[in-house]
């Protein structure tokens, strides 16, 4: 479990660092051309998709994390059968198993 929380971690942090990033971004003041705004309104939605999606992502690390304090990562929150290595090794925060994914 010590393997997968460090991962976890790590990818928590570079979240964290990306999401820090864009709120700069999205705060540094824009230029005056009508033209250039439109396109940096557009680039500023990507960004701002880009961080709910990072915020998401936190939330799945979160709760992953709690199931290893819990003892129950790697456990499927829907059937209660295993999550294979492979799926942990894709998807460290990986609540579902493949067949349950399947599922749905």
């Amino acid at each position: 479990m010590a393997h997968y929380k460090d991962i976890l971690l790590g990818r928590k942090r570079e979240l964290h660092s990306r999401l820090q990033r864009i709120e700069t971004d999205l705060d540094t003041l824009k230029s005056g051309d009508s033209a250039d705004r439109a396109t940096e309104r557009e680039n500023d939605e990507v960004l701002e998709e880009f961080g709910t999606n990072g915020l998401k992502e936190i939330e799945a690390i979160d709760a992953a994390l709690d199931r290893i304090a819990a003892g129950t990562f790697g456990t499927c929150a829907k059937c209660g059968g295993p999550i294979s290595p492979a799926r942990l090794a894709a998807v460290p925060h990986a609540a579902l198993c493949e067949e349950c994914i399947a599922q749905q």
